[in-house]
């Protein structure tokens, strides 16, 4: 990597790029304000912003979006005629979770013995925020910017609450560009390029029962008062069959995914399954988590062991969410959900389901010359290795938004998301030389497009 500019400059500038990571660590920015403070969300969009003022964009601004908070956006100019990239990263983060599983800090940037960063974010998305400055950063000191670069920090990506997507939607103009870079994928692991051709979407629900006027004493009232948690223990189990494969009432569950394979071992580890515990579902590991529907019961309402009191319970409520794979409508598979869990609700107990978010599935056009100049750029960036197509279980809303309102627009999906990152988890962390090799590519990237 040192035998060019461009990587010479980003390897010089991983000191500066390590302690801007810290920086914006440090902010608790998890869009959830009823858990932390507004004020950590409004400070880290505002080191976004200053970041791009000193980078040079123009019409630098705070955009208030329709879900309550906000998404940083500029323009930066490039030679007349050129085309234009948008880069796209988010600056919010999922909550720390366990804090006391944390071996260090979550929102302190800690290098460990292994020499990753660790950190709440670091990975997923405020690593991606550096990265594209690096990419910038290099290409302005190895004779310029070939491109004009539209520059877009989301503010509640994490959320699931569609106040970019909305946005964008009121303002058509706004983020229309040549291409996309969206750096909140991963490879497929540590040293293999990859960009991600697909994302499941995404539907989430909130799912209230309701059986009694208030609790009861179990012993006076128990084996007959219907139970408010039994009965949503029963909904939440019929979601799934035996072998844990995920049943909802209309939902095909039997796609085949044609790309990069997945180790079923190799997913173990990177899982962290404990040994003697079984893989859940049918087919390989990658049609399991990148083409076919997966539901997950986010959290339960219900009161803790400890301090319990022997009661029926009268309400019960949980948060369940549907990954949806390419060739399905989200929308479709919400009602398929909701009419599922309606259905098999027992005992007539009363059933309240609330929507939380959702998302369409995507697939991108591999075949587009953007992808052409990314595989070039990565083979620099990623001596020896080819450049990999592999699909991914999360989703990121804007990318059919951005689709949508630009049919043109060709949209790649990189970013520092590795297995090893244990993203959402306690414990997530960044490769420092990930970073360096993913900026590097994105700066050659960003000059074969312009050259193209």
């Amino acid at each position: 990597m040192s035998s060019n500019p461009v990587a010479e400059t980003v390897a010089s500038l991983m000191p500066r790029a390590r302690a801007e990571l810290t920086e914006l660590v440090a902010f608790r920015s998890v869009a959830d304000f009823e858990q932390f403070p507004r004020s950590e969300s409004e400070a880290a969009a505002n080191w976004v912003a200053d970041a791009l003022t000193a980078e040079g964009f123009q019409d630098v601004a705070l955009l208030d979006t329709p879900d309550g908070t906000q998404s940083v956006y500029g323009y930066l100019p490039g030679p007349e005629g050129a085309k234009t990239v948008l880069l796209y990263a988010h600056y919010d983060v999922q909550p720390p979770l366990d804090e006391a599983g944390w071996q260090t800090p979550p929102f302190e940037l800690t290098e460990r013995e292994d020499g990753r960063w660790y950190g709440r974010g670091a990975a997923d998305c405020k690593g991606g925020l550096i990265m594209h400055l690096l990419a910038l950063r290099a290409l302005k000191a190895d004779g310029g910017i070939p491109v004009h670069v539209k520059f877009i920090a989301e503010g509640s990506e994490e959320q699931g609450t569609g106040g970019l997507e909305r946005y964008a939607e009121a303002h058509p103009g706004l983020l229309d560009a040549n291409a996309v870079v969206i750096g909140d994928a991963g490879n497929f692991r540590t040293g293999l390029p990859t960009v991600t051709a697909t994302l499941r979407g995404m539907t989430m629900l909130r799912v209230r029962i309701d059986t009694l006027e208030g609790n009861l004493h179990s012993g006076q009232f128990g084996g007959a008062a219907p139970d408010a948690l039994a009965a949503l223990i029963r909904v939440l189990d019929s979601l799934r069959a035996k072998d844990g494969s995920t049943t909802i009432d209309g939902l095909t569950p039997d796609a085949s995914w044609e790309g990069l394979a997945y180790d079923e071992e190799q997913f173990r580890k990177d899982a962290k399954v404990l040994d003697g515990v079984e893989l859940i579902g049918d087919g390989t590991v990658a049609d399991r988590i990148w083409a076919r529907p997966a539901v997950t019961v986010l959290g339960i309402d219900c009161p803790p062991v400890v301090g319990a009191t022997p009661s029926v319970q009268a309400s019960a409520r949980a948060l369940v969410s549907l990954r949806v794979p390419p060739g399905i409508d989200a929308a479709e598979a919400n009602k398929l959900l909701r009419a599922h869990i309606e259905a098999h609700t027992p005992w007539g107990a009363r059933v309240s389901i609330e929507q939380v978010g959702q998302g369409q599935p995507f697939s991108a056009d591999t075949g587009s010359p953007a992808y052409a100049a990314m595989a070039e750029a990565m083979a620099v960036a990623y001596p020896g290795q080819e450049m990999q197509y592999a699909g991914q279980g999360g989703s990121i809303p804007l990318c059919n938004t951005l689709a949508s309102l630009y049919p043109h627009a060709e949209i790649l999906l990189i970013g520092l998301s590795e297995p090893a990152a244990q993203i959402h988890a306690v414990n997530e962390s960044v490769s420092p030389q990930e970073l360096e090799r993913l900026s590097i590519a994105e700066a050659l990237f960003l000059r074969n497009y312009a050259a193209g």
